[in-house]
């Protein structure tokens, strides 16, 4: 076996099933799971109608580049979403099945350990396949604080110039996962300014950019504070996907966009890594990238849903609204797996704790005493487990 696996440590969602291995939660109240970040609004029904429609394209193999329209559909939807003046399909966009798939696998074909001890810059806390992807390419992850002090931004003027010096690679999630963080301006030109100084490629994960509260403030991108910036995307790619904005986890559809240099070999690896989107859905796709009137109705929920619902968890804990995303980062009076173990077991609701999504750094972890909840349900199931929350919370 590849000796890399052993320094993994067991995925999020498997060390909340240790956590609550031998509890019995209330019987008398039905299961509420605010844990997984999974969207449970419904899907739409014209990327159904045209995944079904597209079943008798089943008999073809796919061609690992995607095909023209979806690469098309993804350029068209970026230059309507981020401004761009100019995006190429043909070298500047490549669909992949799922960000997740494509965020583990970037790392593979960029990180090149015949320059030395390669390092992977991460935000901390953090999704966790930029760790995994950083493990298992022969990386070592070096973690960068988010902290309250600073609005959850990660500090990168606590990195030694040591570090940055053998940085090859740096992960960005805005908006961010769990904190809800959205970079600035500021905060991308700073990030580009340490790339150009020390050459690291920029991965910046924005599989939440389509889940805001505002609908004239929409969460700025990386190619398109580039663009601001008066840059190329040089040592640059972005990953986005369907699955937060048009409710279709399940059909693992997103795209990587950026650096004509870097999605050359990317794509290589790819046709090797057997990477290739199924054609019913780049069909679904195509609908889905073409149609905001769904993705507007998705963000009204999520605004809905969180102008209820954050103000009831505020009655017993001191959490504030994310600036985008559906998670709420809220602090605990407990050890944050105590209060997750505990709230299972009295009032049968599901939350992730935040210590599963961090590691220790500075000689802290950020996500301890944080829990992390998910507000992916109907608003009506949202509204029980935050009352159930803070019955549970005006306990302790």
């Amino acid at each position: 076996m590849n000796p890399r696996l052993q320094a993994l440590q067991p995925y999020p969602f498997e060390k909340l099933r240790q956590l609550f291995a031998g509890v019995t939660p209330n019987p008398s109240l039905p299961h509420i799971s605010l844990g997984i970040g999974e969207p449970r609004h419904p899907t739409p029904e014209l990327v159904k109608r045209a995944l079904t429609e597209s079943l008798g394209k089943l008999a073809s193999y796919p061609p690992t580049a995607g095909g023209d329209e979806l690469r098309q559909a993804i350029a068209a939807w970026l230059a309507r979403r981020y401004g761009l003046a100019r995006i190429d399909w043909k070298t500047e966009v490549l669909p992949v099945n799922g960000s997740r798939e494509a965020l583990f696998a970037f790392a593979q074909a960029v990180l090149d350990p015949s320059r030395g001890e390669a390092i992977v810059v991460c935000p901390n806390p953090f999704y966790q396949i930029y760790e995994g992807a950083a493990l298992l390419a022969g990386a070592r992850p070096h973690f960068v604080n988010a902290l309250p002090e600073r609005g959850f931004a990660a500090d990168y003027r606590s990195v030694p110039e040591s570090i940055w010096r053998r940085t090859q690679l740096l992960y960005v999630c805005s908006p961010g996962n769990p904190t809800g963080k959205v970079l600035d301006l500021a905060g991308w030109k700073e990030i580009f300014a340490l790339s150009d100084r020390y050459g690291f490629i920029v991965a910046s994960d924005e599989c939440y950019s389509e889940v805001y509260f505002d609908e004239g403030s929409p969460p700025l991108g990386a190619l398109q504070a580039a663009t601001r910036l008066g840059r190329g995307f040089d040592r640059m790619v972005m990953f986005s996907s369907l699955s937060k904005r048009s409710n279709v986890p399940g059909m693992r559809s997103g795209f990587v966009a950026g650096d004509a240099a870097l999605l050359k070999p990317f794509l290589l690896y790819r046709t090797y890594h057997g990477g290739a989107m199924s054609p019913a859905v780049q069909d679904a796709s195509v609908a889905a990238w073409n149609d905001e009137a769904h993705v507007r109705d998705n963000r009204r929920k999520y605004a809905q849903k969180f102008a209820a619902v954050t103000p009831l968890v505020r009655q017993a804990l001191d959490v504030e609204p994310p600036d985008a995303a559906f998670y709420l980062w809220a602090p605990t009076p407990i050890a944050d797996t105590e209060f997750a173990r505990r709230l299972y077991a009295e009032q049968h609701v599901t939350v992730l704790p935040g210590s599963f999504l961090a590691r220790e750094s500075d000689g802290i972890n950020p996500g301890a005493n944080r829990v992390r909840m998910a507000l992916v349900a109907e608003t009506d199931e949202c509204l029980e487990a935050a009352r159930r929350i803070v019955e549970f919370a005006r306990s302790l």
